[in-house]
């Protein structure tokens, strides 16, 4: 792959995955991997483009206040501690097996999330602009919403936090952040709001990634050339999805997020 075709892939899957919380190693990954590229060295290349990702659309999802950071740094916790196992003993696990259980676990999500309509979390018309954010002690808050307030509060924590567990072992053993797994975790199992779940994953996958990637870069597997060219496109593609998440409304963002993993969970089993 050229430099021209590297910078574009990370490019469009950044886009593609702050729009939707998932991080664009799910989708650049097995792209750089169909395009030849060794998958030893395309996990770091991956877990890069969601680093600089998530830096880029932070300020966006903070100026929007869609980001809770409290949801976001208690279930960062067990997925961080995570990423640094599945780094570790990353040569031991079959690359077809793992495969294989990514693009099931994707077309699950992506069934789950496209059969739901309608919004979990309805505005609340006795909510002002003074109530916007989060609430001290609780894993709870409100989120704007066109021209209303919507409140919410994360349920079923203790699965939420084996869910993120998951999604760091997945990290750290293929290099795909792991965020097509957080996003629906914290929608679905904690009903948390779509926007706000995506947008905390956004926030968090970069720390996620990063323990992985000291993991990477002390075995030699980074490509600095590379790591460069892939770093600056995704700057941009997280700047773009960051804005494209915060004009569209949650039922299409919900879609837009169960396409994705449907393409995610094709391209991964036909990887395998």
């Amino acid at each position: 792959m050229n430099p021209v075709e590297l910078a574009f892939a990370a490019l469009v899957t950044a886009t593609l995955g702050s729009l939707g919380g998932l991080g664009g190693a799910v989708l650049l990954v097995p792209v750089l991997v169909i395009a030849g590229v060794e998958p030893r060295l395309a996990a770091p290349l991956g877990l890069i483009s969601v680093a600089a990702g998530s830096l880029a659309a932070a300020p966006r999802q903070l100026t929007d206040r869609v980001v809770n950071h409290r949801i976001g740094v208690s279930l960062e916790i067990a997925a961080s501690a995570a990423a640094l196992v599945g780094a570790i003993v990353s040569g031991v696990v079959s690359e077809r097996l793992l495969s294989i259980v990514l693009g099931v676990v994707a077309l699950a999500a992506a069934v789950v999330g496209a059969r739901r309509k309608g919004m979990r979390n309805k505005p609340d018309p006795a909510l002002t602009a003074a109530d916007l954010g989060e609430r001290s002690g609780t894993l709870a808050g409100v989120y704007p919403l066109d021209d209303g307030f919507v409140p919410y509060q994360a349920k079923r924590v203790p699965l939420g936090l084996l869910g993120m567990g998951a999604a760091g072992l997945i990290a750290g053993l293929s290099g795909v952040s792991g965020g097509f797994i957080k996003t629906p975790v914290t929608t679905e199992v904690m009903h948390v709001p779509v926007k706000v779940a995506a947008a905390t994953t956004t926030f968090t996958v970069g720390i996620t990634s990063a323990v992985a990637l000291l993991v990477f870069a002390s075995q030699g597997r980074v490509v600095p050339s590379d790591a460069a060219l892939v770093a600056g496109a995704s700057l941009v593609g997280g700047v773009i999805g960051a804005r494209l998440q915060s004009v569209l409304s949650p039922p299409v963002v919900r879609l837009a997020l169960a396409g994705l993993l449907a393409v995610v969970g094709v391209v991964l089993l036909v990887r395998a």
